[in-house]
């Protein structure tokens, strides 16, 4: 009888290519210490038995188990779904599995989700953000398991980041809606309580409004989730608190998309009535109609800067720099123009 495929175990490999167990493992977790012709011979023994090596064994042997985890708010975003591919990739470039967990914007969570990634060994973590309890980041370094922070150029205790200044880059948006004549503003943002990059690009927001002698009223910073409908109410509030708006700064693109839907609902002309900016730069934004102007950040950039800080890292690489920068820009398109003359 065929022996069943699940118990397949290294001494039928060894048996099979006449071999020691020792030389298996060696061939498989040190294949320098083999001769090439050996590890062709073990490689298609592996291949025709279907054996899989034992991850764990793998791990206690070389006391490294070959993952590393990530931490994301949510996955229901696309802006993640392609960070998360592009870190993916890099990583799989030098060796490393990736484990993703996601916290719903909520510390606690994320909290546990860091320790759950440590019980299964992860070789270092990446967070998004800096909006983490500290407990959680003393727990990392207690430990000293490498991580970055991700979509922040701050972050606690000295620690490593990829990404960049928020408060600096929603300013792109709001420079060029006050040099089209803008004075009448609303904000659209995402919950802020545990949300550094949201806080930060309402703040950023302010402060260069304030420049102009432009202060906004608490009741035109609308704040809610990342969802199309809540924009969609979001606008609604912004409009019902000051009809003669004429411009709304989205903390993100789906904010933006939910604002917009809501405009050509109600009749509004987008940008001859109300221009509308968004942050990130999805791929939907430039297929809108009007396209929308938004920040562009060079996510593939930050994330993949960030796989290859952290593997430099774990593999302790030395001097390496404490930020790494992410280009962003604006894009200008169709959902902004000049302000409407009254």
């Amino acid at each position: 009888m065929k022996k069943n495929i699940k118990s397949i175990t290294i001494n039928d490999v060894a048996v099979a290519a006449k071999v020691s167990t020792a030389t298996v493992s060696r061939s498989i977790n040190q294949p320098n210490t083999v001769s090439e012709a050996l590890r062709e011979q073990i490689s298609d023994v592996i291949k025709k038995l279907g054996y899989i090596p034992n991850a764990g064994a793998r791990s206690l042997m070389l006391r490294r188990s070959g993952t590393i985890g990530v931490v994301v708010p949510t996955l229901d975003n696309a802006i993640f779904a392609q960070g998360l591919a592009e870190f993916q990739r890099q990583l799989n470039q030098s060796g490393y599995q990736l484990l993703v967990a996601s916290s719903n914007y909520d510390p606690a969570i994320e909290a546990t989700q860091i320790t759950n990634l440590l019980t299964r060994g992860v070789e270092g973590i990446a967070l998004f953000g800096t909006s983490q309890q500290r407990d959680a980041l003393k727990l990392l370094k207690t430990r000293n398991i490498p991580y970055i922070h991700v979509g922040s150029l701050s972050a606690p205790f000295n620690g490593y980041a990829s990404g960049f200044d928020n408060r600096e880059a929603i300013k792109l948006g709001v420079k060029y809606l006050l040099s089209q004549g803008h004075k009448q503003f609303g904000i659209l943002t995402g919950i802020t309580a545990n949300n550094d990059r949201a806080n930060d690009r309402v703040v950023g927001a302010l402060e260069l409004l304030s420049e102009s002698r432009i202060y906004l009223k608490k009741e035109v910073i609308v704040e809610c989730p990342y969802e199309l409908e809540e924009a969609r109410l979001g606008f609604k509030k912004l409009l019902l608190k000051n009809p003669k708006i004429t411009a709304i700064i989205c903390g993100n693109d789906v904010l933006a998309l939910g604002a917009l839907l809501e405009a050509q609902k109600q009749g509004l002309h987008i940008p001859g009535d109300i221009s509308i900016i968004g942050f990130d730069d999805l791929e939907i934004s430039r297929h809108l109609l009007p396209s929308l102007t938004t920040i562009h950040i060079d996510a593939i950039g930050m994330w993949s800067n960030a796989a290859n800080h952290l593997t430099a890292q774990i593999n302790r690489v030395t001097s390496l720099p404490q930020k790494i920068k992410t280009n962003v820009n604006l894009i200008i398109r169709e959902s902004t123009s000049k302000a409407p003359k009254c």
